[in-house]
């Protein structure tokens, strides 16, 4: 159904919006495979999931060329993972100096509301409001309703930010 290629740097949450996202899948009836590469995540090394949301796969690793969907969450993550995505594949990146429609500063937003670390979550507001993902934005809301937390206000707040951006946008 959807392969999606998350990437970024240690720190960043890659690992927590793939774990949203398999989340909302599961409790939309899909199932996942995953992988996750974080090595040097600690020390800002680069950091990549592999998710794989639907039947008929049989290995978590997405091939390159065949992601239908890449979120990077660092400026840089396209030049070190894009080739994952497929020619007619969507791409999100974070950027200081946004240069198309599927490029936003998420940083900022998310420092707009306090809580610069919550950029991922902008960022996959920002691509979960463009419809390019599995599922719509309440589903990914009912999900970080769900897994709850301390920060859960400040997280519904980062991930509506980038849906409101997403929509100034694209109209």
């Amino acid at each position: 159904m959807q392969q999606i290629i998350l990437s970024g740097v240690g720190g960043q949450g890659v690992l927590f919006v793939t774990r949203l996202l398999a989340e909302t899948a599961l409790a939309l009836g899909h199932s996942i495979l995953m992988s996750e590469t974080h090595g040097m995540a600690q020390r800002g090394g680069n950091v990549i999931s592999h998710l794989k949301i639907g039947s008929g796969f049989t290995s978590p690793l997405i091939r390159p060329g065949r992601a239908d969907v890449f979120l990077g969450l660092h400026q840089d993550a396209f030049l070190v993972h894009g080739f994952y995505l497929k020619n007619d594949g969507r791409a999100f990146c974070s950027h200081t100096s946004p240069s198309s429609p599927e490029t936003v500063d998420a940083a900022a937003i998310a420092s707009t509301i306090g809580s610069p670390v919550s950029a991922n979550l902008v960022l996959l507001g920002y691509a979960v409001g463009s419809g390019a993902l599995f599922c719509c934005p309440d589903d990914v809301e009912e999900t970080l309703v769900r897994l709850g937390g301390e920060k859960l206000k400040i997280s519904l707040l980062a991930l509506r930010k980038g849906i409101e951006a997403c929509r100034l946008i694209t109209g």
